[in-house]
């Protein structure tokens, strides 16, 4: 590295999006106590993320990240967490069928508490207050009190991080993740859907591959991966404090893990290549993402890269795309032939929720046309240029929420004070994201169905 790397060197670079912490003396004492706590997670869970990712970026896999904008502590529970997880499971069964290639299944849960503001205060009628930042930093009541950054917060994310981690286990380990009682669930998602017969026809030949399986004697008595799955945290890497305190080296290889997570993005507001959040993300081992945005430059990205990953190992590094479905042809084919001509080992991905937000009956909301949109755009780009679309990258839930519109069941904007229970903003409900699945399936098929076509004529 062109400097020495330590877990606090991150402190002497400028840095953005810092909550201003009245009581300096009870921060240092609370990331001194965590500093103590156990490891939420292990490097070798880490580095089998890595190799997973890594396949991903040669083109043998597809990678799912999605999950809450932003936890709370007020809503976390046993039924929604387990609502989110049968969700997604049903999303990577649809993908990887479509996409005929292992799904890497990251969750953004387990510590996914701090948010970036475009403003540091809120201002409603003739008061002004500080932006609420995630339950980690302050609460979302409009209240003097609420809005003070309390660090005792951060015991209160670690412990609920950790809840949350000890039943996710339990649920991809303990049977719960069967492909059987998976299959079920897509089937009931099929029955009700207004779009039934479309699905329906994917769904029956997905019975017909079980069924075939089990004929010949495969089954999840006697085959562990169709009983047990691989599944991954992850959050951005805001709060860089308590990343700092549950930083550790790994007693196998020496190297410098985050344990409050997998994998770690650094967001679009915070990837300034002299700043404190790119120090910090450099100098750990775990696989990191990076959000790309439209101010992102084709020089930009390559600093960017050979700051974060500078060994240029697949797996190490997933650029997170997020444009909006009117801007992507315009940034991503020129970000995308830079990292080519350079020969970078990268896992590319599509966030098509961020640059996609509207304000619709003075509620935020993302019209599910728009994420389609860009998630399309994001394939043919893809296709055109010669690269693998490696991932997708969204806000969701497995709860029946009304936060973005459209969709099968066409949301509009006045269903959307039905159930608008964000704390930040909008997420696909349950139906929204396995449908968003079933089409991303659809166009995956007809991507291996061209090039079938090109290597037959």
């Amino acid at each position: 590295m062109a400097q020495t790397w330590t877990p606090n060197s991150w402190r002497q670079k400028p840095i953005q999006q810092v909550p201003d912490y009245p009581d300096l003396a009870a921060l240092e004492a609370t990331e001194a106590r965590l500093a103590k706590y156990p490891p939420l997670v292990f490097a070798g869970e880490a580095r089998r993320l890595k190799s997973a990712l890594a396949n991903v970026a040669e083109g043998r896999g597809f990678l799912l990240q999605g999950g809450d904008c932003a936890e709370s502590f007020a809503e976390h529970g046993a039924d929604t967490i387990r609502d989110f997880f049968r969700a997604f499971l049903q999303m990577a069964v649809v993908l990887t069928f479509g996409a005929q290639q292992p799904v890497v299944k990251v969750g953004r849960i387990a510590g996914q508490f701090a948010k970036p503001r475009s403003s540091g205060v809120e201002k409603q009628g003739d008061v002004t207050l500080p932006s609420y930042r995630g339950d980690i930093i302050n609460g979302i009541e409009f209240t003097e009190e609420a809005r003070i950054p309390n660090p005792e917060r951060q015991i209160m994310a670690y412990r609920q991080s950790a809840a949350t981690l000890n039943l996710l286990r339990a649920f991809a380990m303990g049977g719960y993740a069967n492909l059987d009682n998976v299959h079920q669930w897509m089937l009931g998602f099929v029955k009700d859907s207004p779009q039934a017969e479309r699905y329906r026809k994917l769904a029956d030949r997905i019975s017909e591959t079980m069924d075939f399986m089990k004929a010949i004697g495969i089954t999840s008595e006697n085959h562990p991966s169709l009983r047990e799955t691989d599944f991954f945290t992850s959050h951005e890497a805001l709060l860089l404090g308590y990343e700092q305190a549950l930083t550790r080296v790994d007693s196998t290889s020496g190297d410098w893990y985050a344990t409050s997570g997998h994998m770690i993005w650094i967001g679009d507001r915070t990837r300034q290549p002299d700043h404190a959040h790119i120090e910090y993300c450099r100098g750990i081992k775990n696989p990191l993402g990076l959000k790309c945005g439209p101010s992102l430059t084709a020089d930009g990205l390559l600093e960017l890269i050979d700051l974060l990953n500078p060994a240029n190992e697949a797996g190490r590094l997933t650029l997170i795309c997020r444009f909006g479905h009117d801007k992507v042809a315009e940034h991503l084919p020129r970000l995308i032939r830079a990292v080519e001509r350079e020969g970078k080992k990268v896992v590319w991905s599509c966030d098509p929720m961020h640059g996609n937000t509207i304000t619709l009956n003075n509620y935020k909301t993302r019209p599910f046309e728009r994420i389609l949109s860009e998630v399309e755009s994001f394939f043919q780009i893809h296709r055109a240029e010669g690269s693998h679309p490696g991932g997708i990258h969204i806000e969701m839930t497995g709860n029946d929420v009304t936060e973005c519109t459209g969709g099968a069941r066409a949301l509009s904007g006045d269903d959307l004070a039905d159930r608008y229970h964000t704390h930040c903003d909008p997420r696909l409900n349950a139906d929204q994201a396995l449908e968003l699945a079933f089409l991303l399936a659809e166009r995956m098929k007809g991507g291996r169905d061209e090039k079938k076509m090109v290597v037959n004529g």
